[in-house]
């Protein structure tokens, strides 16, 4: 459904402009959530790697905090 007041592909690109302006202001704040995550992540690498590395485990075999 297009027409001048709608068409889903401006709208589209309009909401990739407002993201985009919204990530370039802010790029710094970022930073910290990503390396939470990466520290999380090598966390559970580790713990998947004492354990087996078994993705699956039974509700009896392990526990996680």
């Amino acid at each position: 459904m297009c027409g001048p007041k709608f068409c889903s592909m401006k709208i589209t690109q309009e909401v990739r402009d407002f993201a985009a302006k919204q990530n370039s202001e802010s790029y710094l704040a970022a930073t910290a959530p990503v390396a939470d995550a990466e520290a999380g992540m090598d966390e559970m690498s580790r713990v998947y790697n004492e354990t087996g590395r078994e993705l699956y485990i039974g509700q009896g075999d392990r526990e996680h905090d």
